[in-house]
């Protein structure tokens, strides 16, 4: 049986209660069969989408699936999970469909209209807390989006300003609902604008990290559709070369940092040397360092800002 009869026969099973073969749709059956379901389209974590799906339709954790596995599933409750199933079939993502996403301590709102927070740039937080245990009191983090960067640094660290900014003004109010979730919102001040526009003439801090776009325009059509099809573009693509944000920061950025302070970035796959040597010709930082991510990839760009 094709998919789309397999899901017809799971609508019918919603109205009737069990399928032709008299067998109920039990929580690990349904796992099971939806996983199929997604892995035939193409999505390649089907068996743990499916399980997350079926967790938020049915209102629970999804390590409880696990200690439910026989349970047959009420017919509302089917009702419930098939838009979820059909929309992660057509590669929405997970993350916009539950409409949440866990990153480091926290578990932050997502939605379209901010960029999904990933796995690597937790990395990137941990770079900056790393160095700001010697007494760093001040950061900007430039291009919020959800807000991950600066709420687990305002959650993670001991900071008495940090300054989030993004050129979007519904990704910031997603931003400020995840503050205020945690009671973080008297710790992060969020702004609007694009690059330095946010900023007071003199501003200056012990830190400054983004998670900026750095995809190029023409790799457009290699990426996945959940990204390509999803994620609001202005905070993935970056010009040609997928640098143009990058470089107005590394430029810009002397002039706001303080003396002795840190500019740490987030970049794309073979962009990192490339930032380094912009980094190292402006003249106004140290030695600059190289990290890579968890696959070993060289992922961010750190370095410290000589005498000002």
């Amino acid at each position: 049986m094709n998919d789309l009869a397999k899901l017809a026969e799971l609508e019918r099973d919603s109205e009737v209660g069990v399928a032709n073969t008299g067998e109920s749709w039990t929580i690990l059956r349904m796992i099971l069969w939806s996983a199929e379901y997604l892995k035939n389209k193409g999505v390649e974590t089907g068996r743990l989408d499916a399980e997350w799906l079926l967790a938020a339709a049915l209102g629970v954790d999804r390590l409880q699936l696990y200690l439910k596995y026989d349970r047959p599933l009420r017919s509302e409750e089917r009702e419930a999970f098939k838009p979820l199933l059909r929309r992660r079939a057509g590669r929405e993502p997970l993350q916009y469909i539950i409409g949440r996403t866990g990153f480091r301590e926290l578990e932050l709102k997502t939605d379209p209209r901010v960029l999904i927070p990933r796995p690597e740039t937790e990395l990137l937080v941990q770079e900056v807390l790393d160095w700001a245990s010697a007494g760093a009191e001040s950061v900007w983090d430039m291009g919020t989006g959800a807000g991950a960067v600066a709420l687990s640094l305002a959650a993670e660290g001991t900071w008495t300003r940090v300054v989030a900014t993004d050129v979007s003004p519904e990704a910031l109010s997603v931003a400020a609902d995840n503050a205020e979730r945690y009671d973080l919102g008297g710790h992060v001040e969020f702004r609007e604008g694009s690059l330095f526009e946010p900023l007071e003439e003199g501003e200056r801090f012990d830190v400054i990290v983004s998670n900026p776009p750095y995809i190029a325009e023409g790799e457009k059509g290699e990426l996945q559709p959940e990204v390509r099809d999803w994620e609001p573009p202005e905070a993935l693509f970056a010009g040609e070369d997928g640098l143009d944000v990058i470089r107005q920061l590394v430029a810009g950025a002397p002039k706001h940092l303080l003396s002795g302070g840190l500019l740490a970035l987030e970049c794309g796959l073979g962009q990192a040397e490339g930032i380094a040597a912009d980094v190292q010709a402006t003249g106004a930082f140290g030695a600059v360092r190289i990290r890579a991510d968890l696959t070993g990839r060289p992922r961010f760009v750190t370095a410290e800002r000589g005498a000002v």
